[in-house]
């Protein structure tokens, strides 16, 4: 590697590290080709994480049981698709409830298959506060789909939290647009 190759890299790393800035997509592969990517950062007191899809596929909103269990009122079903999952660890734990973009129905009721979800782009936010040096790591679990196929997700994103303002009292996070997690 050219010293010219390792300042672009250092470079990379040390944006990343900033408070505000997104970390690079990890994306979930079906046949090679991206289905979903995710990205994380912290804005303000939040930590802000982005599902960017591919056309075509989808994934489910984090209460996708919940609102299926309210819809079903206790008839069977075929089944619930799995629900997305952001779990924190390694410096930054949840302060607060989670919130997600308005999820969209994907049901079939003819089917009594009930679940709601994303496509094109959604966000996952919550206030954090730090509960170590970091870098923080954020585990990603769900599923991604297309009208004939699912994929599993588990996926881990690593964000710096060198410089970061975990605890910041402003951000330009606005909550309005999303709905709180059940």
């Amino acid at each position: 590697m050219t010293a010219l190759h390792v300042m672009i890299v250092l470079a990379a790393g040390a944006q990343a590290a900033r408070a505000g800035d997104w970390t690079g997509p990890v994306e979930v592969l079906h046949d090679f080709k991206p289905s979903v990517a995710y990205r994380a950062k912290l804005e303000g007191e939040f930590l802000v994480v982005q599902a960017a899809h591919q056309p075509g596929w989808h994934t489910n909103a984090m209460d996708n049981k919940v609102r299926a269990d309210e819809k079903l009122a206790g008839r069977e079903s075929l089944g619930v698709d799995v629900p997305t999952e952001i779990i924190l660890s390694q410096g930054l734990q949840a302060a607060g409830p989670w919130y997600q973009s308005p999820p969209k129905d994907f049901s079939r009721p003819e089917l009594q298959w009930f679940t709601w979800g994303f496509d094109g782009q959604a966000l996952f936010v919550v206030r954090v506060r730090r509960s170590g040096p970091g870098p923080a790591q954020l585990a990603v679990r769900g599923q991604a789909c297309t009208e004939t196929i699912c994929k599993k997700i588990e996926l881990a994103i690593s964000l710096p939290l060198t410089g970061a303002t975990a605890g910041a009292r402003s951000s330009g996070v606005d909550l309005k647009t999303l709905v709180r997690v059940r």
